[in-house]
């Protein structure tokens, strides 16, 4: 025992050793780079180009390398006695699904936070935030909720009884109770809601039906051309100057017969201003132009997915094999124009919850989501398009187990990750 406590704590002394190596290598790079006038000379070099960055730049850069713990190649939370702080639970929920994934139009992430901090010791997963839930984690003494739909979604003037969402906030407060939401940044991720919905109905080959984009912090290219060095480092000195809190990116290449040829990314807010500086420049004011630059996709996010099947089945296979995936014991199923429940279905279109948005369009032998109004499921069957609804949030409700397990294996012993039992569709067929 004595010798696994010193193997243990050598291996953590040399990790926190290596970390001081890497902030030190970092502070290096930031000096390297915190002068204007030691980029100009690399201009001038063949092969190289050059680069610099604002201070606050630099400093956010340091930050996010030595503390964000999706860039640790070690962590002990995992093997830890002890429960996590909720900042802690929160990074890694971060890091199992971003929520930058999420819509735009949606409310994620911390939606209530305790005056109190406190230990993190048991976490409940619900599909809905309802009476019956906060009941059950009150019973349980919970200290977080991942509600997967946001139980505050609207803005709110103020905080009554009368209201049960509102209600419901003031409880979690009251009871020193967390209440996380990441809704569609679940459905969006790769292997979330979607691909768990898509693959009921067998394996094949899986497209994203409305690509996820990526974050971008520079939104515009600004090209032009200065005469030289000397008019270089002032322009430089002049954005580095610019006092807006943006963060500028600068390039150039090898001079010529022309000038130098310099490229400056910048985001939204620092447009205006950069673009000011240059033109109280001749040779840039000349020169300039400006280029919307479009957010990178990122591969296998987004919302919705598209199955090629490997094996095709008929109508009335894949409604038996959406049962058991969901879990019920009935569904809804129209059948497209022309379709009986033996045609064959080779490709099948999913989108978790309400997807008609995003189902509209898609090609498909079979569409499976949750629910779809009267007129939308009838522009699907004139198609041919068959169509299968379990309502909104059995077809969402399945994914918390799978969740689960992944959650759980990231948090200390001490931790318990629990399924809510009285979270439930409160639709039901009588």
């Amino acid at each position: 025992m004595l010798t696994g406590w010193r193997q243990l704590s050598w291996t953590l002394s040399l990790l926190t050793s290596r970390r001081l190596l890497i902030c030190k290598s970092l502070n290096l790079n930031t000096a390297l780079f915190s002068s204007a006038s030691s980029i100009v000379p690399c201009l001038f070099s063949p092969t190289q180009s050059f680069r610099f960055l604002t201070s606050r730049q630099t400093s956010g850069l340091l930050c996010s390398s030595v503390n964000s713990p999706s860039n640790c190649c070690f962590s002990v939370s995992a093997h830890r006695t002890i429960p996590m702080e909720l900042k802690e639970v929160l990074q890694v929920l971060e890091q199992l699904a971003p929520l930058s994934l999420a819509e735009s139009w949606d409310n994620v992430g911390l939606l209530v936070e305790p005056s109190k901090s406190r230990p993190i010791k048991t976490i409940m997963l619900t599909n809905d935030l309802t009476d019956a839930v906060m009941e059950e984690a009150e019973s349980l003494s919970c200290d977080l909720i991942i509600s997967y739909h946001p139980p505050l979604f609207r803005p709110i003037k103020r905080l009554v009884q009368k209201d049960w969402k509102q209600r419901l906030a003031i409880r979690a407060v009251e009871a020193g109770i967390a209440v996380f939401s990441p809704h569609t940044s679940w459905d969006s991720m790769k292997g979330g809601v979607n691909d768990w919905l898509v693959g009921g109905v067998g394996s094949g080959q899986v497209s994203v039906l409305s690509q996820a984009l990526g974050s971008a912090s520079h939104s515009h290219k600004l090209e032009f051309l200065v005469r030289g060095a000397e008019e270089l480092h002032t322009v430089v000195e002049e954005l580095k100057a610019c006092d807006d809190g943006a963060t500028l990116q600068c390039s150039g290449s090898r001079p010529d017969h022309s000038g130098i040829h310099v490229s400056i990314t910048c985001s939204d807010s620092a447009l205006t201003s950069s673009v000011q500086i240059l033109l109280r420049h001749s040779a840039p004011s000349q020169s300039l132009s400006i280029l919307r630059l479009e957010k990178p996709p990122l591969p296998g996010h987004g919302q919705g997915r598209l199955c090629v099947l490997d094996h095709p089945v008929t109508v009335a296979t894949a409604v038996q094999k959406m049962k058991s995936h969901l879990g019920l014991v009935n569904l809804r199923l129209a059948l497209g124009a022309g379709r009986t429940l033996e045609s064959s279905v080779c490709t099948a279109a999913v989108c978790a919850g309400s997807g008609a948005s995003v189902l509209s369009g898609v090609k498909a032998d079979l569409f499976i989501t949750g629910e779809m109004s009267h007129h939308e499921v009838l522009d699907a069957v004139a198609k041919g398009t068959s169509v299968i609804l379990s309502d909104h949030s059995n077809s969402e409700r399945g994914f918390l187990a799978v969740f689960r397990e992944r959650l759980t294996v990231r948090l200390p012993d001490a931790v318990t990750v629990a399924l809510s039992r009285a979270d439930r569709d409160p639709l039901e067929v009588v």
